[in-house]
């Protein structure tokens, strides 16, 4: 286990921190900053565009194959969260939202779960209330020094590098389930329906 000298935070997650794990049932996250590299991009004629990180996209598929349910919840409102996200599978798209906090306690109610079997991934000051009240909480390698602080789980990762996908892939290990298997089982069942 190795310490992160600008959070303080271990990489690797504790007993306590695996055994909150296993309960999560549904993952929450923010989009720029944390499925994307925090960038805006725009073409000549002003249209925006984002980049995404297939690492992360596979993430959030892997834990909706696992029984999970995936949501995005941002500030922003655009066209291109809405289409990245239903590609992705994910019907809780919440955009536009200034009090996350409040549509994770909607979702959680909506799925008859409770806010510690919730995880959210932020990366700055608006999702702090989020971070605070879910089980399990992380930012990106990259996030800002207060939310990295108060987070349970610093990424390796940068947002839109992969962090998501860090997420997803402790989530699922600490509930024994590994990615491999769940591309293998997803794959066997397409050729059996074939």
């Amino acid at each position: 286990m190795t310490m992160n000298a600008r959070s303080g935070r271990t990489s690797a997650p504790a007993d306590g921190v695996t055994r909150r794990l296993k309960k999560i049932r549904l993952v929450a996250t923010d989009v720029d900053g944390v499925l994307t590299d925090g960038g805006l991009y725009y073409s000549d004629s002003g249209e925006q565009t984002k980049k995404f990180n297939v690492w992360d996209g596979l993430g959030l598929v892997l834990l909706k194959q696992a029984g999970l349910v995936t949501a995005v919840v941002t500030m922003d409102q655009t066209p291109l969260v809405k289409v990245r996200a239903a590609k992705l599978g994910m019907t809780e798209i919440h955009q536009g939202v200034k009090d996350k906090l409040a549509v994770l306690k909607q979702l959680a109610s909506k799925y008859g779960i409770k806010l510690e079997e919730i995880a959210y991934v932020g990366d700055d000051v608006p999702d702090l209330p989020a971070l605070r009240a879910v089980g399990f909480s992380a930012a990106p390698a990259n996030g800002r020094d207060l939310v990295r602080k108060k987070v349970r789980y610093v990424c390796k990762a940068k947002g839109g590098e992969g962090a998501v996908r860090e997420v997803a892939d402790l989530i699922l290990a600490a509930q024994g389930l590994s990615a491999a298997f769940l591309v293998e089982h997803a794959t066997s069942d397409r050729d059996a329906r074939s």
